[in-house]
């Protein structure tokens, strides 16, 4: 069994670096051929407009790309700053109501319960749940008033 899991994690690393290297071997031919590319670019430019206008030729490809380069990588910047707030908020949002499923939190309020006992309780929890409705209640109504409380049409005209 355990020789089994030692031969593939052979297997996938041999398959993985026979890939790794492919992959250096297509980039560094690739860097290879952008060199010509580029010196054929230049070279004709070169024949046609003069030297100074061929290396401004180049100089402005790849100004170009890596404008292109920095635009992209601004965009998964962003991305990544976005996904890290959602995944803060996310924690917060977990963190806020994790004291209330805590176990110990959850005993210490049944041992309240019980050593306050269920009648007393209950109207005390109805007049929190009153208190915080009408905090809510307050609290919306005046977000309202700074958002909604717009002047006249005849004080807004300056009359």
């Amino acid at each position: 069994m355990l020789q089994r899991y030692i031969d593939d994690l052979k297997h996938s690393t041999g398959a993985s670096l026979r890939m790794t290297s492919l992959v250096a071997i297509a980039g560094f031919a690739g860097f290879i051929a952008l060199g010509f590319a580029c010196a054929a670019i230049f070279i004709a430019v070169l024949q046609a407009y003069g030297a100074i206008t061929a290396c401004l030729a180049i100089a402005g490809i790849f100004l170009v790309v890596a404008g292109i380069f920095a635009q992209v990588y601004a965009i998964k910047q962003k991305r990544a700053r976005e996904r890290a707030a959602a995944a803060a908020r996310a924690a917060a949002r977990a963190a806020a109501s994790a004291p209330l499923i805590d176990p110990m939190m959850v005993a210490t309020g049944i041992q309240i319960a019980r050593a306050v006992g269920l009648k007393k309780l209950v109207p005390l929890l109805a007049l929190v749940g009153v208190a915080v409705g009408y905090m809510a209640n307050r609290s919306t109504s005046s977000d309202e008033d700074e958002d909604g409380n717009v002047d006249g049409p005849d004080e807004a005209a300056g009359d």
